[in-house]
């Protein structure tokens, strides 16, 4: 393999669930945070949780989710601090307006994935000349069909991206890799933007977010 190549690292996370009910999640957002090496944050969250575990906290990794408040304050600010380094990029998709026969798990966790490819790589990718894309996503959604998820990630990235360009999909669990750590706190805080109202950490990353697409914001046919 040419190390000497241009690369572009994506790091790839999701918020919300399969579930297409009342009771389902009511937005399912991707996010895809956009770097390239050297990775700036990379470190000082590597001091953070050492200095965390030196201090009697047992934190294996950063999960926004899960991790104390005094937690997340600390990881956003490092976030905050090199966001000149990183894009952030979102699709938003509010749950009951998307029509039933587009609903099966492999077809629109795909078909998400290649609206929001479509804009990343065409702005960042092909417009920078970049040679080679690797991307990286926590273990692929709990679903049904993950393996058909994958298959059409896959040949998504292939029809999207321009000849010559390479590329490489890992799927690493997010605990082996800080910035898929880092793009579950940008996920989390525009996932709480949108399904609570609550702008709190959203206002934190806001000055590095490049795309944030409501999917259905011109739609008004709700399904449930």
């Amino acid at each position: 393999m040419n190390k000497d190549k241009k690369t572009l690292y994506l790091f790839i996370d999701e918020g919300g669930n399969f579930d297409f009910s009342p009771i389902g999640s009511n937005y399912f957002i991707l996010t895809c945070l956009v770097e390239e090496r050297p990775f700036p944050s990379y470190d000082k969250l590597r001091t953070l949780r050492y200095d965390l575990l030196e201090g009697g906290m047992n934190i294996e990794y950063f999960h926004a989710s899960e991790d104390r408040q005094a937690v997340r304050d600390q990881v956003f600010s490092i976030i905050q601090a090199n966001l000149e380094h990183i894009d952030i990029c979102s699709m938003i998709v509010q749950k009951n307006k998307l029509n039933p026969a587009l609903r099966e798990e492999s077809k629109f966790y795909t078909t998400v994935f290649s609206m929001l490819m479509k804009w990343v790589i065409e702005k960042h990718v092909h417009g920078k000349g970049y040679e080679r894309v690797i991307l990286f996503t926590d273990l692929m959604p709990v679903a049904k069909k993950r393996k058909a998820m994958e298959k059409g990630v896959k040949s998504e990235l292939t029809s999207i991206l321009h000849e010559g360009v390479e590329y490489r999909i890992y799927h690493h669990q997010s605990k082996s890799n800080l910035n898929l750590q880092v793009v579950d706190y940008c996920n989390w805080a525009i996932y709480r933007k949108w399904s609570r109202g609550d702008t709190r950490s959203y206002n934190l990353i806001k000055g590095g977010i490049d795309a944030e697409w409501d999917v259905f914001k011109d739609g008004s046919t709700e399904y449930y």
